[in-house]
């Protein structure tokens, strides 16, 4: 079935959270499950309970179906995407596969979210030091990060969106300075990938990581890396397992370590078979709308919540060029406490942030549910007056 981004509404009757009146603004933290994905999983579930309880060659065949879909959305091949289960783990592959000396150095900046620092981090037991670049106005200016590169830094790591504010980097310029220098280029792509589009070649990203319960819409556990031939010839792999190795199945006992050519090779054993049935099920909705028409219509979303609050002279620190923003706005309301008794009662989800609401639509939300928003806030200035 065709779908039109320009009606959101085509898209409401796939979510039931909506029948119980909920306005859902927090697929930053953790998205709702359509029902196209619950019902694949469910499928899933009652084949390995009854009629196809030993079905690993037919799970094969789906997990590749879904890694040709993810392959889409990132402009790239089956053959350079492993599954993971999150972001964490995505990024402990690359961290702990490269070769380290002390001195050398790795770039991070001070918004991140841990899950881009704590495997770095942990890299200072190789004697690797860490800079960190800080934010300017809420954002990372690409000149900041370019004067912060010493001639020891081996790697720059960023999140393609901020999870505090929603600042975009810019990508493809940062990704040309590193492959000029031969600086490592990895993403955090959490905060991006299905909602911003993404193409790694132009990009020039080394290595990229990406958990699947946020944009992307499907159940947790289910995420990704992808990385280049020539970046994975670099890594030398610090876990493995029976599934690690070319044609697994069928030689299980020549006990040759042999990694497969590809990056399946990541892949150490069973995989999550729900979530990642459940990630090819949410891929359907993504790429038949498109990431290109997602993004148009959640930043026509965040425009007009900006706007909004401008009006009410409600500071904000997400940036307001939409070349810099992506899908979350954070504002800072008088009363947060007073602002989120509010929405509790009227069925409005956000998620709070150190001092900020993050609000974070997606591709069926309307601007009747930020409308819902608004009312939630002018509500607590009213009382505030009275």
């Amino acid at each position: 079935m065709k779908y039109s981004m320009h009606n959101p509404y085509s898209f409401r009757k796939l979510f039931p959270h909506i029948e119980d009146h909920i306005t859902y603004l927090n697929h930053a933290a953790i998205s709702p499950l359509s029902r196209s994905v619950t019902e694949n999983v469910q499928k899933y579930l009652k084949n390995r309970s009854s009629t196809s309880i030993d079905n690993f060659k037919k799970l094969e065949e789906q997990f590749f179906t879904t890694k040709n879909k993810l392959a889409r959305l990132l402009g790239t091949g089956t053959e350079r995407i492993a599954f993971v289960d999150n972001t964490s783990n995505g990024l402990n592959i690359l961290a702990n596969g490269l070769q380290w000396k002390t001195g050398d150095r790795i770039l991070l900046n001070t918004m991140e979210f841990p899950s881009n620092v704590y495997p770095f981090m942990n890299l200072k037991r190789h004697g690797v030091e860490i800079d960190f670049v800080e934010p300017h106005n809420h954002t990372i200016p690409l000149e900041k990060i370019i004067a912060a590169v010493t001639p020891r830094t081996r790697l720059i790591s960023i999140s393609h969106v901020q999870y505090l504010n929603g600042f975009l980097s810019d990508l493809e310029a940062l990704g040309t300075f590193c492959r000029e220098r031969g600086i490592i280029f990895s993403i955090d792509a959490i905060q991006s990938v299905g909602a911003v589009p993404l193409d790694v070649a132009s990009m020039k990203i080394d290595f990229l990581a990406t958990g699947s319960h946020k944009w992307l819409m499907a159940p947790e556990g289910a995420g990704f890396v992808y990385v280049t031939e020539e970046m994975q010839n670099r890594i030398t792999q610090a876990y493995v397992g029976w599934a690690s190795v070319s044609d697994y199945f069928e030689r299980m006992h020549d006990y040759k370590l042999e990694l497969d050519p590809t990056a399946r090779r990541y892949e150490n054993g069973v995989l999550n078979s729900a979530g990642i049935i459940g990630l090819g099920a949410s891929l359907d909705v993504l790429l038949e709308i498109g990431v290109d028409t997602i993004r148009e219509h959640i930043l026509d979303l965040t425009d007009h919540f900006i706007t909004q609050l401008e009006e009410r002279d409600i500071a904000y620190i997400t940036p307001a060029d939409r070349s810099e923003r992506s899908g979350i706005v954070s504002f800072k309301p008088a009363d947060a406490d007073a602002l989120l008794q509010v929405m509790s009662d009227r069925k409005v989800h956000t998620a709070v942030r150190g001092d900020c609401v993050r609000v974070s639509p997606h591709f069926y939300n309307t601007i009747e549910e930020i409308d819902t928003l608004l009312d939630c806030i002018d509500e607590c200035v009213h009382a505030e007056k009275v």
